[in-house]
């Protein structure tokens, strides 16, 4: 049975089991992480599977407001064209918020002779990939994400819950891990899991975070970083569905407020070989507690060789160096240790057969899929070139956070753009035309005047 026809095969089961559709969303990820598409009726449905599709190129390398840059190819100066789509096997799902029955399916964007589409996040993604794959070797991975539940009926930006019992005050203090909170949010979190449950989402255990109306929901390990990318996408998509439901807006900005924590998109990878074993947990040497051998100093090495250069990637937005503040419980400087939360890559407390990393830069407003990408590409390069990560922070250790990688967004670009090892796994074009996106979106983000500059300027200059 061809691809095609397996299409057809998964649509008519996922409408056997959910109801006939009344209409079909098509969703694929931008250079943002943004899900964009298009929906399409029943009777286009099975031609679709069958026959693909063709879609706007650029919608892949659109800015954060949707909009093209000059300069960018499959934009306004090669006028827009489309590039051949089809839909990505084992993601047709119901959508269980729509008022009636509707499904979705991602979909990827490939060349005219069939190869994939540079500007995919997806394909860049799997560029990256195939180094490891080259060596035997299969990454094992999950994302956990932080948000803001904010009041949807608010004219300004407000946390929504928890409040102090029995009035409309909003709980003062962060209340880390309380699972009151988790009560009062109850039936918002039961649709969470009920939308992930009906899209094969599986979304695993919730916390109330460290600051007022944040919380946290992990994702399970699975052994296919793009799948597991696939599931932080969309169930950021199932979160904000079920938000709008219950009159609140998620909100996955990296720095909402001021002086409460910021959201971070937390990474948890390790590494199997052929033979299915924890290739970081082989020949170990008795370096930390757990043990583990070279492998997962070199790893690590590779990553903190790389992080001012991919920076760029897990900080993408203006918004996002706000949370890259020292005195804000973020990472800001190459560091590693063994269950320490101060430092950019943590060791967590592991045995043997699921040792791995966990990554802590990125913020929750960056692209799974390029975090991904940069994750592998530093991984690949240190196990390579045999990365001394140097010292450890020591768990325990009392450390003061020095500012180390770029806080700010034109310098961010600025070193990405100067970046030697992310184009070599991520390809030279997609760096540069990412590069000049974010530039063009910043160039548009500080020319905006605002509210702050008549409260700072007009009456003392």
């Amino acid at each position: 049975m061809t691809q095609h026809n397996s299409l057809v095969s998964e649509l008519r089961a996922v409408q056997r089991k959910h109801g006939k559709f009344a209409a079909l969303e098509l969703l694929i990820p931008d250079l943002s992480g943004i899900l964009r598409g298009k929906r399409i009726r029943p009777n286009d449905f099975e031609k679709y599977c069958k026959d693909g599709f063709v879609f706007c190129a650029g919608t892949t390398l659109l800015t954060t407001l949707g909009e093209t840059v000059a300069g960018i190819p499959f934009g306004e100066m090669d006028g827009d064209p489309d590039l051949p789509a089809h839909m990505v096997p084992g993601s047709i799902a119901p959508v269980p918020w729509a008022k009636k029955a509707t499904g979705q399916v991602l979909f990827r964007l490939s060349n005219d002779d069939g190869s994939a589409f540079f500007a995919d996040p997806r394909a860049v993604l799997e560029r990256a990939l195939r180094p490891l794959q080259k060596m035997g070797i299969k990454p094992v991975m999950a994302t956990e994400l932080e948000f803001y539940l904010l009041d949807a009926n608010a004219e300004q930006a407000r946390v929504a819950v928890p409040l102090v019992p029995g009035s409309t005050r909003v709980q003062p203090g962060p209340q880390v891990y309380h699972p009151d909170d988790l009560y009062e949010i109850e039936n918002f979190l039961n649709d969470v899991y009920d939308y992930c449950d009906a899209q094969n989402i599986p979304a695993d255990a919730a916390i109330s975070e460290y600051s007022p109306g944040q919380f946290e929901i992990n994702l399970q390990h699975v052994a296919d970083p793009i799948l597991a990318c696939d599931h932080a996408v969309l169930m950021k998509r199932a979160i904000k569905a079920a938000a709008r439901k219950h009159g609140y807006i998620a909100c996955f900005m990296a720095k909402p407020f001021e002086e409460d924590a910021g959201s971070g998109l937390h990474i948890h990878m390790s590494l199997v070989d052929g033979s299915g074993k924890n290739y970081f947990s082989q020949g170990r040497e008795k370096l930390a507690a757990p043990p583990f051998s070279a492998r997962l100093r070199h790893a690590v090495g590779g990553l903190l060789k790389i992080m001012s250069e991919s920076t760029l990637l897990c900080a993408p937005n203006a918004n996002s160096y706000r949370r890259l503040r020292p005195d804000m419980f973020a990472p800001v400087e190459p560091n590693w240790g063994v269950n320490h939360r101060a430092v950019s890559i943590r060791i967590p407390t592991s045995d043997e057969r699921n040792l791995r990393f966990e990554y802590r830069v990125a913020g929750a407003d960056a692209n799974p899929y390029l975090v991904t990408a940069a994750l592998l590409a530093g991984v690949h390069y240190g196990l390579k070139n045999k990365c001394d990560p140097g010292a450890m922070v020591e768990q325990g250790a009392r450390i003061v956070p020095k500012l180390r990688i770029p806080n700010r967004w034109d310098a961010a670009i600025d070193r990405f753009s100067r970046g030697k090892v992310l184009p070599e796994y991520l390809g030279k074009d997609y760096c540069k035309y990412y590069a000049m996106n974010r530039r063009g979106e910043s160039m548009r983000f500080h020319n905006t005047v605002t509210e702050l500059d008549f409260d700072w300027y007009l009456r003392c200059v």
